[in-house]
């Protein structure tokens, strides 16, 4: 009897597409399942089973499936159902969630480029097929799956790379594209001859004679390892210079007497090597057990709880204890949170508790690492407790029965491009409802969708109004730069206010950190002369100064050109620097404190893992002084010597063309507040504004949240906004402007037909042209009532109507739902 299959694959093309089972494979493929198929004249691809069947599709000659993949599903029915949810709700297809869904290692297509792992020893006799492609492979290191298919003359290749890659004898060219490394320091150990305890008796008279400073180093190193009795500790370089002041010099100076030696260690990777945990988290304090105790109850009533806490008020803590009583009934916990800068330092947090049982997933890992733990997860000896960023929701559980989404107010829960355009927070509540799991939202400052379905008792709420031990909540003081800058009493970016707080907190070897939501030197370089601006060749935005890589840089499509030493409109050279960015930031600190060790976390600083934890380490061990950040200092972590905060610049969040800016403007500078005076003394914090009068700098230094958020939700009542509208953004993009204009007025006009006036534009967007590509908006208002079926229907219906006219080709549309 014939078999065919329905198979997503990870195009972005509506619905499935049919393939023939052949005979020996009849029987073998299940739902879930990978299968390699052809698709067009010469490409394949590796596709997800969606459902095995009988019925012939009609019409066309049926294709086989050239290979099965897995024998058995890489996809659960519950993820089934969730990616069938995303799709739908997104508007965008199942084949935009698969390729955002999963990792690069397990969907190899014809264009996939495969290498050779140079390290490879094989430890048995390959397969005669896997044998041709390495050798192939060894002749030319990097090939295409197609080129390497014809070279190899091996029929369906990808089935024999999809065991090499078990071998880990090749690789997937994007995985080497990330530039992975893993993260190393420099160790120190005794040399042989030292461990000899007689030679080392003989090295201490020696150096008591001659060379003082090696012998502080030596015994501060003895006592810092235990290398003289009890478990020897591993100890890094950097370190044991620290700790005894001393020169690099001293240090190689024992290194050459064979005292010392020197040696690489891997740290901070995710390896199964984890202690299996201790299962103590610290006690709970009385207001953090009552407000455990309250969200207990509530999910007895309810699947979703807000926890609102202040920052500071070890909202963490009591995560860990509802994760432990999780675990001890068998269930699985899935914790998101908003930056890969967070999960580097609540890790160690875990570790601490639950060891072995804890995986972390985030895009800053190899794709090999991704694949792997994609796999552990259908294996029978899951990772109980996932820690991650938005991209986990799609990772397979079996017994998922906790979901906590930390910081749940973070806009970058929302993924802007490609598709799908999801909300995490979103997508793990309706996660969890598939599991029958409960979702737990934590944030001092709660977005206002999230406050508002707790008002309504939609969602339960719990509050945690009290600083663990009691620490106040810091002292904020705001300063009119406006006067300031009028009076020239301005040194650069720093008011005196906020540099003689830096002073004085260094003075008293504290902390600071410094907020400024721009990266770069500075937003635009302009020709004193005649006005003229550097701008991209590709979108519409000025170029922002790297004086590092001394390049004008676009942020929206990576142009870059060098600074031009002469104005190209007038020839004149007075090219000044306009605003300023944190590497600027930077730049004015190193002068006006030398002595200051300063680092800077913006996105141009953390492009690998290993940054982010080197940036986070060094600052919490006291090796940095101040840090300087865009918005990514903002999200939660915990420096316990932190006593000073200055937001450079509160007009820039202020000042921006969005309904949420107020909101967004209050929630980060709460948060960049909380960073400071998080043990036992206040900190301070400096707010920098020119707009000091305005109602939301009062709201922060009272820290209103609810005054802000009742203001805010009665405008959004009467301007029909979130969250009582839902925002449909739709995205028309093109070439050519003239014809993106019509387009745009076409699909308005046929918009307002079904929807009458909830439809708004087509507008221009503040940046109307990115990557060479002209973009128009419209904005759809849809009561938060209206069957969402129905809406998505429409929606569609004129996406394929104005898709298809022969006018409009080569034109991009999509639907952005509830944007941020």
């Amino acid at each position: 009897m014939e078999q065919f299959v329905d198979v997503i694959l990870p195009l972005p093309l509506p619905g499935g597409f049919t393939y023939l089972l052949p005979q020996p494979m009849v029987g073998e493929v299940h739902e879930g399942c990978r299968v390699v198929v052809p698709f067009g004249r010469k490409k394949f691809y590796t596709g997800i089973v969606e459902k095995v069947h009988a019925l012939r599709p009609q019409g066309y000659e049926v294709k086989e499936v050239l290979a099965v993949l897995d024998a058995r599903p890489i996809l659960l029915p519950v993820q089934s159902r969730f990616w069938r949810w995303l799709s739908d709700y997104y508007l965008c297809t199942p084949g935009d969630v698969y390729k955002a869904a999963l990792p690069s290692g397990l969907k190899l297509e014809s264009e996939t480029v495969v290498e050779l792992n140079p390290d490879y020893e094989a430890t048995e006799r390959l397969p005669e097929r896997e044998q041709r492609v390495l050798d192939v492979l060894a002749a030319e290191p990097e090939q295409t799956l197609t080129k390497l298919e014809k070279a190899a003359g091996v029929k369906n290749v990808l089935s024999v790379v999809n065991a090499l890659l078990a071998r880990e004898a090749v690789f997937v060219k994007e995985e080497l594209k990330r530039a992975y490394k893993p993260k190393t320091e420099t160790r120190v150990r005794l040399s042989a001859d030292a461990r000899n305890e007689h030679r080392l008796h003989i090295f201490f008279d020696e150096l008591q004679r001659r060379a003082p400073k090696q012998l502080d180093l030596l015994m501060k190193y003895l006592e810092l390892s235990c290398a003289l009795g009890g478990q020897e500790r591993p100890v890094a370089k950097r370190d044991l210079l620290q700790r005894t002041g001393a020169t690099p010099a001293v240090f190689s100076a024992l290194v050459s007497r064979g005292v010392f030696e020197v040696y690489q260690a891997e740290v901070g990777r995710l390896d199964n090597r984890l202690p299996q945990g201790q299962g103590t988290p610290h006690a709970l304090s009385a207001a953090q057990q009552r407000a455990h105790d309250e969200i207990v109850d509530a999910f007895r009533e309810k699947n979703v709880c807000l926890l609102y806490g202040v920052t500071s008020s070890g909202k963490t803590e009591i995560y860990i204890h509802l994760i432990q009583e999780a675990l001890a009934r068998g269930e699985q916990v899935l914790y998101l949170l908003p930056e890969i800068a967070l999960t580097t330092q609540i890790t160690e947090r875990l570790k601490r508790v639950f060891g072995a049982h804890l995986g972390i997933y985030h895009s800053k890992f190899p794709d090999a690492e991704r694949v792997e733990i994609w796999q552990r997860q259908l294996s029978d000896t899951p990772y109980d407790v996932i820690l991650g960023v938005r991209s986990s929701v799609f990772l397979p559980f079996r017994r998922l029965g906790l979901v906590i989404v930390d910081e749940e107010h973070e806009t970058t829960y929302k993924q802007q491009d490609p598709a799908p355009r999801y909300h995490a927070r979103n997508a793990a509540i309706v996660l969890a409802s598939y599991y029958g799991a409960k979702t737990l939202l934590g944030t001092a400052t709660p977005s206002l969708e999230t406050w508002h379905n707790a008002e309504t008792g939609k969602y339960a709420r719990v509050d945690l109004s009290e600083r663990h031990r009691a620490v106040q909540l810091p002292e904020i003081v705001p300063v009119d730069i406006r006067e300031l800058i009028h009076k020239k009493r301005m040194t650069g970016t720093f008011s005196p206010l906020l540099l003689q707080n830096i002073r004085e907190a260094l003075e008293r070897k504290e902390q600071v950190i410094l907020f400024q939501n721009r990266r770069g030197f500075a937003p635009m370089i302009e020709c004193h002369t005649c006005g003229w601006v550097p701008k991209c060749q590709n979108c519409d935005v000025s170029l922002t100064y790297h004086k590092g890589l001394n390049l004008l840089t676009c942020h929206y499509c990576g142009y870059t050109m060098p600074l031009p030493v002469r104005c190209p409109a007038c020839d004149g050279v007075d090219l000044r620097a306009r605003g300023f960015g944190t590497e600027k930031v930077e730049d004015e600190l190193h002068a006006l404190l030398p002595e200051a060790k300063i680092a800077r976390m913006d996105l141009d600083t953390t492009r690998s893992r290993a940054a982010y934890e080197r940036i986070i380490d060094d600052f919490q061990q006291g090796r940095t002084d101040i840090l300087v950040g865009t918005q990514m200092v903002s999200k939660g972590l915990d420096f316990e010597r932190v006593s000073v905060v200055g937001i450079l610049n509160a007009d820039t969040l202020l000042n921006y063309p969005d309904f949420r800016a107020y909101e967004r403007a209050f929630q980060l500078m709460a948060q960049v507040a909380g960073r400071a005076g998080r043990r036992e003394r206040r900190g301070r914090v400096i707010l920098q504004t020119k707009s000091i009068g305005h109602p939301i700098i009062a709201q922060v230094i009272a820290n209103d949240y609810e005054g802000m958020a009742a203001g805010q939700l009665a405008e959004r009542q009467v301007f029909r906004y979130p969250p009582y509208y839902r925002l449909v953004y739709v995205y028309l993009k093109h070439r050519r402007e003239d014809v993106l204009e019509q387009m745009a007025q076409d699909m308005a006009a046929r918009l307002r037909v079904l929807f009458g006036s909830r439809v708004l534009g087509p507008d221009k967007p503040p940046v109307a042209r990115v990557q060479t590509l002209f973009i128009r908006k419209i904005m759809l208002k849809v009561e938060a009532t209206a069957p969402v079926a129905r809406v998505r229907s429409l929606l569609l219906a004129v996406q394929r109507e104005v898709g298809a006219e022969p006018r409009f080709k080569g034109a991009v549309i999509y639907y952005d739902v509830d944007p941020m």
